[in-house]
Formats: structure tokens, sequence, C-alpha cells
């Protein structure tokens, strides 16, 4: 168990939970590519992600990964999101506060989103010069609608979890008092259910809807690669990090 992830197992059920809750639960390369190891690596039949804290996460960690290359991060979620969507152990996301970035796109990319009344979904992507990545481009639209997922993307706009629900792009909203007691009994009824039955059903729903996950994803890393040498980007992180308005001028 490393200090920012915590991994509980028992029973055939992983727990992640995101463990910065000072820097609510931003998450760096080598966070993301850990959560997608333990989750292709444990043989799990459920597997629940959450994070500590108030946030679920605040999607990639500007200040820590300016200097490893955000690349790195995009190639980290697009591992994280293949396992989550095309491997066998069912993934609930527990999202028990904000979810924005990456960090939304982890949270639709499961096949149970459950979001806390009080939490909401942000892709704040543009506001530093860049576009929505982590397979979102493309579960959003297949769940909650393609105009949807534009206003979410061009404008930044937060989605609350009582929005998110009635344009289905979560399996449920739930009071945060109650949150805990809502999933862990849809993780009792799953683990009672037929594992191999329940994977080929998951996988072939997640195909019917998004037939071509890695031509998404591929066509993300390379508009995301172009506009991490553009301007705009520079200059997005920058005010982004001294906390000010930026200028864009691509």
């Amino acid at each position: 168990m490393s200090e920012d992830l915590i991994v509980e197992r028992a029973d055939g059920v992983a727990r992640l939970t995101l463990n910065r809750p000072d820097k609510l639960n931003a998450l760096t390369a080598d966070l993301i590519e850990r959560v997608a190891d333990e989750i292709t690596s444990g043989g799990d039949r459920v597997v629940v992600i959450t994070g500590a804290g108030r946030a679920f996460t605040s999607g990639a960690d500007l200040g820590r990964d300016r200097a490893a290359g955000p690349g790195d991060t995009l190639d980290a979620a697009d591992k994280l999101i293949t396992a989550m969507i095309e491997g066998d152990a069912i993934v609930i996301t527990r999202v028990n506060g904000p979810a924005a970035g990456i960090g939304a796109s982890i949270a639709l990319a499961a096949d149970l989103p459950v979001m806390s009344a009080d939490a909401y979904l942000l892709l704040p992507f543009s506001n530093i010069g860049l576009m929505p990545d982590g397979a979102v481009t493309a579960t959003w639209p297949a769940t909650g609608g393609r105009v949807r997922a534009m206003r979410a993307a061009l404008f930044a706009d937060r989605i609350g979890a009582d929005e998110a629900l009635a344009t289905g792009l979560i399996a449920a909203a739930v009071k945060a008092d109650d949150l805990d007691a809502f999933v862990d009994d849809w993780v009792v009824r799953l683990v009672r259910r037929p594992r191999v039955a329940l994977a080929r059903a998951k996988q072939a729903i997640n195909a019917a809807a998004l037939p071509d996950l890695a031509g998404v994803l591929r066509r993300e890393a390379e508009g995301q690669r172009d506009l991490m040498r553009a301007a705009d980007f520079a200059e997005g992180t920058k005010a982004f990090l001294e906390r000010r308005e930026p200028r864009f001028t691509d």
C-alpha cells in the first residue's frame, strides 16, 4: 500500500482510494498508472474507486506533472480507462465530491458511476487551452447526449449529480450520508451474482456503446498533444498556477 493510494481487498472486492486529500486527490501519472495496474492485476470481481476527503479528484496535478510532461499523464490515463472499460471486473466509481478533468473522465468510465448528491462533474480543459481526454469525448455523449457533452466541454460548466442522473450520465445520485451504505449494497449484490456472466455482459454493452475506444483515445491523444505544444496551453497553465485569468491568443 502506497501513501497516495489505499488498496483494500476482501472477498473478491478491491477498494481503491485516491489519498491526496490536501491536494483534492490531484492525479500524477504515477498514481493513475498504479490504479490501472491494480485493476488489471487484481483478478477482482468488483472494483470501487473513490477519493479521500471532500473530493473524488480535481484532475491532473498540473504543478507536479508540468515538469515531468503532461503527456505522461495522458498515457497513464488511457491505460486506466482501457482497464476500466475492457476488464472483467465490474467498476463502481464512488464520486464523493468534485470530479474534474481526467477525474470526471475516470468517474464516467465506470460501469456504475454513483455520485453524492452534492458532488459535481467538471470538464475544465478549455480553461487551460486543452480538450477533454480519458475517452470522455465518447463516454459522455454515449450516455448523456452529444449536445450536453458539447456544453460541458466548451463552457466548462459544473454538472451536478441531479442533472447527471436525469441525463443518464450516472447510475445513481445519493445523499452524502447514505453513499457508503448504497455502494456497499451494490457491491454485495454484484458479488453474489455470476462473475463470468456479469463480465461478458459488461464487455458486450461497453463494446456496443463504445465501439471504437482505441480510436477515441488515439484521436484525443493526437489533439491533446498538438494543443500541449501551443501557446494557449502554456498561458492557460501559467494562469491557473498563478490564480489569474488567462490571456489566450491562438
